[in-house]
C-alpha cells in the first residue's frame, strides 16, 4: 500500500515516462525498426517531446476515474492499434494512415485482406478478441483509486493541460518545430511524428473563412476580371487533352547521377520547339491526386488542410467547378483516362463530381501482356485510348490522362535483363538500381510520348495536347541534389498540331487550365477567368483564396446562392460490354465458352447474381468451369473493379442460360412459350 500510494503522488511523473516509452514503440513499430525510432528521437527531440505530450495530454481523462489502470489500459491499446495499423500499411503502401483513411472505412474488411495474408484477417479477429477478453480481465481486476475524487479540482486542471497543450502546438508551430503543410505527406510522418499528423489529418481539412469574407468581398473580385475578353465565337473548337505523366522530370537535372544516355528526348525535343517550363506541383514523391486536383480546378491546394486529398474529403461530399463543367458548356464531351484502376483515389465518386461524361480506367482495358516490372500498366495502352476517345464524338473533346509506369516504389536491385539505359554516381550501389530501373521506365514513357504526339500529327481535328510530371520520384531528393534548387517542380509542355505560338513562362499546376484556355479565346468560370485576369497582380493569391472558399466552402456568391454544377452520371468505358451466346466446352469438367465484345482480364461472369471465377481468353471470349448450367440459371458479365474491394464498376444485365446456349445432347430442353 505504501508504494501504490507513493505511486500515486507521482503518477503525473510516471505517466510521462510511461507516454514516451509508448511513442517510442509507436514509432519504432512505423518505421519498422528500433533503430530508426532511435534515431528519429535523438534527432528530433523537440518533436518527440511535442507527440509525448499530445500521448499525455489524452491519458490526463485517467483522473476523472477511479479506474485508472483500467482507462490507462484503454488508451494504450487504442495507440498501439493505430500504430500497428500504420506499420501494416506502410508495408504495403508509401501513403501512412490519415484521417480520409478512419473515414472511409466502409470497405476495411477487403482493405485488410489486401494488405495482410489469406489468414492475416483471421488472425487479426483472434488478436482483437484477445485484446477485449483482456480489457474485461482488467476492468474488473485492475485496483481502483482509493482517494477522494476532487472533481472541482481534476476537471479544471484536466482542461487547463488541454489548454496548456494548444498553446504549446501553437508555440511549436510558431517556432517551425511542426508544420502546417505537408508537401510528402509521407516525408512529414517521419519529419513531425503519427500522432501530431494523423490528428492533422482528422481535424484540419478544407479551407478556413477568409477574415474579410462577405458577398461584397466576392464581388470586388470578380469585378476585378473587368479587362477580359469574351470567349471567342468560334464554329470549332480544338480539343484539348491533357497528360499527367506519372513521377516525370528530367533525371539529368540531378547533379550526382551519371546517366548513359538521354532518357526523355522526344520530350525535350518537343520543349524546345513547343510552349514549355517548368511546372509547380503541391506536392515531392507522392500526391498524384493533388497535382491532378489543381489541374482539373484551378484551385490551389496551399490553402487546404496539411497533407488533405480533396478527392478524400469535400469532393466525396459536392460538386466543383472544373475544367470539365466549364468546358461542358461550350459543347465539349469530357474523358478521363488512367491506365491503373478506377477507384484509386476515390476516382470513381469523385470524376462524377468534376463534370467528366466518361472514365476509361484499367478495367476496361485490354492491356494484354502491357505490364512492367512492377506490375503497372505500360503508359503505351493510353495512345489508342485517347485516339478512340476523340473518335466518339463529334464534338470537341477535353481528355484528361493520368498515367502510372513511372509509379514507385522503385527496387534497390537488378530486375531490368539489359537495360538501355544505366545510371551511377548514387550514394549507394542499392540507389543506383532504383534510378536505374526509374530512368528505363520514363525511356518508355518518352516512347510513348512520342507515338501519341505523331499520332495526334495526322489527327483529322485540331488538338491541344498538355504533358507534365505530376511530382519527382520517391528518390530522397534534396534541394542539393538538384540543378534548379526546387523540389515541387517538373517540367511541362503544350504540344499542337495547328501552329499556336511559342510562349515559354513556368507555371503552377492551377494556372495550366486557364493558360491553355487563354491561348485558344476561352474565358470561362470564376476561378479560371481569375487566373487569366489576375495572375502576377498584387493580392493574387489572397483573393485566391477567398474566392476558393466561396466556391466550396462559403455561401457561393459567385453563383448567387446555389452552384450550377449538378453531379454527371458517367458512364464507366466507352464501349458496352456485350453477352452474346455460351458454347458448351468439355462436358468432363462442365466447362463453357462465353462470347461478347469489348471483355478484358477485368470481366467476369456472374452466376445466379454471385461472382464465379473467370478466366479471361481474349476480347470476345470468356471461360467458366465446375459447374453445370441449368436452363433458367441467370449469367451475366460485368467489368469488376481492380481494388481490394472488388466491386461491380457498372451494371450488368443477365439473362438466361437458354437463351444463350446452343441446342446440345447435354442441355435441358427449352420449356415451349405459350400465349
Amino acid at each position: 500500500m505504501k508504494l501504490s500510494g507513493f505511486a500515486n503522488k507521482i503518477s503525473l511523473l510516471l505517466q510521462a515516462a510511461g507516454c514516451a516509452v509508448l511513442y517510442f514503440i509507436m514509432e519504432a513499430i512505423c518505421r519498422r525498426s528500433v533503430g530508426a525510432a532511435y534515431t528519429y528521437m535523438t534527432s528530433r527531440p523537440l518533436v518527440f517531446a511535442y507527440n509525448t505530450a499530445f500521448i499525455f495530454t489524452t491519458m490526463l481523462v485517467v483522473y476523472l476515474s477511479r479506474r485508472r489502470v483500467f482507462c490507462r489500459t484503454v488508451i494504450t491499446v487504442f495507440w498501439l492499434l493505430l500504430a500497428l495499423i500504420n506499420g501494416i500499411l506502410l508495408m504495403n503502401r508509401v501513403t501512412p494512415f490519415t484521417g480520409p483513411d478512419i473515414k472511409n472505412l466502409t470497405d476495411g474488411l477487403a482493405i485488410a485482406k489486401k494488405y495482410l495474408p489469406s489468414y492475416g484477417v483471421t488472425i487479426c479477429y483472434i488478436v482483437l478478441g484477445l485484446i477485449l477478453l483482456a480489457l474485461l480481465v482488467v476492468f474488473f481486476r485492475a485496483p481502483k483509486y482509493q482517494g477522494k475524487m476532487h472533481y472541482k479540482i481534476y476537471i479544471p486542471l484536466v482542461l487547463a493541460g488541454v489548454l496548456g497543450f494548444w498553446g504549446l502546438t501553437q508555440l511549436a508551430l510558431e517556432k517551425r518545430v511542426l508544420s502546417n503543410y505537408f508537401g510528402n505527406i509521407a516525408f512529414a510522418y517521419e519529419d513531425y511524428g503519427y500522432p501530431y499528423c494523423l490528428a492533422t489529418t482528422i481535424f484540419n481539412t478544407g479551407i478556413s473563412m477568409p477574415r474579410d469574407y462577405s458577398e461584397d468581398e466576392i464581388r470586388r473580385i470578380a469585378n476585378t476580371e473587368r479587362n477580359l475578353q469574351s470567349t471567342r465565337e468560334e464554329e470549332e473548337r480544338p480539343n484539348i487533352i491533357f497528360i499527367q505523366l506519372e513521377s516525370f522530370f528530367d533525371p539529368e537535372t540531378v547533379n550526382y547521377l551519371n546517366i548513359s544516355e538521354d532518357p526523355i528526348p522526344c520530350f525535350r525535343e518537343l520543349m524546345k520547339n513547343y510552349s514549355s517550363g517548368y511546372y509547380k506541383v503541391p506536392s515531392v514523391g507522392a500526391g498524384t491526386a493533388n497535382t491532378e486536383f489543381e489541374t482539373i480546378t484551378g484551385m490551389s491546394l496551399h490553402y487546404f488542410g496539411p497533407g488533405e486529398y480533396p478527392y478524400k474529403s469535400i469532393l466525396k461530399e459536392t460538386t466543383c467547378e472544373s475544367a470539365p463543367y466549364v468546358l461542358k458548356e461550350l459543347g465539349y464531351s469530357t474523358h478521363a483516362i488512367h491506365n491503373n484502376e478506377a477507384n484509386f483515389y476515390a476516382r470513381k465518386s469523385v470524376f462524377p463530381n468534376l463534370g467528366f461524361d466518361t472514365f476509361t480506367s484499367e478495367e476496361y482495358m485490354p492491356r494484354e501482356n502491357e505490364v512492367n516490372p512492377l506490375g503497372w500498366v505500360k503508359d503505351a495502352v493510353l495512345t489508342e485510348e485517347i485516339v478512340k476517345c476523340l473518335d466518339s464524338t463529334e464534338e470537341p473533346d477535353y481528355i484528361y490522362t493520368i498515367s502510372v509506369q513511372g509509379h514507385g516504389d522503385y527496387p534497390d536491385e537488378p530486375v531490368l535483363e539489359d537495360p538501355l539505359i544505366t545510371v551511377s554516381g548514387s550514394p549507394t550501389e542499392a540507389m543506383d538500381w532504383k534510378w536505374e530501373y526509374y530512368v528505363n521506365q520514363i525511356r518508355e514513357m518518352d516512347d510513348f510520348v512520342r507515338e501519341l504526339t505523331e499520332t495526334l500529327s495526322d489527327y483529322p481535328e485540331d488538338v491541344v495536347l498538355v504533358m507534365y510530371g505530376d511530382h519527382l520520384p520517391t528518390m530522397d531528393l534534396t534541394v542539393e541534389d538538384l540543378d534548379n534548387k526546387y523540389l515541387f517542380q517538373t517540367e511541362y509542355v503544350i504540344w499542337d498540331n495547328f501552329n499556336l505560338p511559342k510562349k515559354d513562362e513556368n507555371l503552377a499546376a492551377y494556372q495550366i487550365a486557364a493558360e491553355v484556355m487563354d491561348r485558344i479565346g476561352i474565358h470561362e468560370g470564376n476561378i479560371f477567368r481569375y487566373h487569366q485576369a489576375r495572375r502576377s497582380t498584387r493580392n493574387y493569391q489572397v483573393d485566391l483564396e477567398t474566392l476558393q472558399y466561396d466556391l466550396l466552402y462559403g455561401k457561393r456568391y459567385c453563383y448567387g446562392g446555389t452552384s450550377p454544377y449538378k453531379r454527371v452520371k458517367m458512364r464507366m468505358g466507352l464501349d458496352d460490354v456485350t453477352l452474346d451466346s455460351i458454347e458448351p466446352g468439355s462436358r468432363l469438367d462442365f466447362s463453357y465458352y462465353i462470347r461478347g465484345t469489348n471483355f478484358t482480364p477485368s470481366s467476369e461472369v456472374q452466376l445466379n447474381g454471385e461472382w464465379y471465377d473467370t478466366v479471361y481468353v481474349n476480347q470476345t471470349t470468356l471461360l467458366i468451369s465446375g459447374t453445370e448450367l441449368s436452363d433458367f440459371d441467370r449469367i451475366a458479365v460485368a467489368q469488376r473493379s481492380n481494388s481490394s474491394t472488388r466491386k461491380a464498376l457498372s451494371k450488368s444485365y443477365d439473362r438466361a442460360v437458354y437463351a444463350l446456349l446452343p441446342e446440345s445432347k447435354w442441355r435441358l430442353p427449352v420449356p415451349e412459350v405459350t400465349e
